[in-house]
């Protein structure tokens, strides 16, 4: 992992880590597929709708 030069500039890129890992961590080992790709194709809506 490369070091990041500034504290600031590591806590932003720890939220922004954060955010992103619990919008689409799933948690595949404990739903069925057909569950997780709703799940997941929610989610990817979401993140598009927000990203454009």
């Amino acid at each position: 992992m490369q070091r990041l030069p500034r504290m600031k500039s590591l806590q932003k890129f720890v939220s922004v880590h954060a955010f992103l890992h619990n919008h689409f961590n799933q948690e595949r080992h404990l739903v069925d597929r057909n569950t997780f790709k709703l799940r997941r194709l929610a989610a990817l809506a979401e993140w598009q709708s927000i990203a454009a």
